[in-house]
């Protein structure tokens, strides 16, 4: 069986996944659907949505399954 990464990122932000600790609530994929994919790998599509609707979003994970990282610019 293959395995995925459980991290995405784009320019803005890193999203991490931590299958072992999701609950299976669904609210990711109910609230963000364009993101949070559940019939399609990879699930996670950072280009559905602005960034902010993302964080937002992950905030009212549960579980704390998702989490996310702010990227630093550079100067």
């Amino acid at each position: 069986m293959e395995s995925y990464k459980n991290e995405y990122s784009n320019n803005d932000i890193t999203v991490t996944y931590e299958p072992c600790v999701c609950i299976h609530a669904e609210k990711c994929a109910n609230g963000l659907s364009d993101v949070f994919r559940t019939s399609v790998i990879p699930w996670i599509n950072l280009e559905g949505s602005e960034t902010e609707r993302i964080i937002n979003q992950i905030k009212r994970c549960p579980s704390g399954a998702l989490q996310f990282h702010l990227k630093k610019e550079v100067a």
